[in-house]
């Protein structure tokens, strides 16, 4: 029962990645780039948690960790030059 659970929490991730995937390659601003990407990123993390936890794989716990902390260094130093941008505009 566990794995028809874990099997439809995957799913849903997966069509939350393809969803970024289409927002990714219909977008032109930068910002909504940056926006789905994190999308595409946060349902990866998601996919690595969930097969971590339902798979005896606790190393994919840790990928997922290393893989969250990127993508905030990445939100942050984009935020940033966004800011920096906007001062000299």
């Amino acid at each position: 029962m566990m794995q028809v659970f874990w099997g439809l929490v995957i799913l849903a991730l997966l069509l939350a990645l393809l969803t970024g995937l289409v927002a990714i390659l219909s977008r032109n601003s930068t910002v909504e780039w940056v926006m789905a990407a994190q999308l595409l990123g946060t349902s990866g993390v998601g996919i690595l948690l969930v097969l971590g936890v339902s798979l005896p794989l606790p190393v994919l716990v840790d990928v997922a960790l290393v893989l969250v902390v990127l993508a905030v260094l990445v939100t942050a130093v984009f935020t940033r030059r966004q800011a920096q941008r906007g001062q000299h505009d």
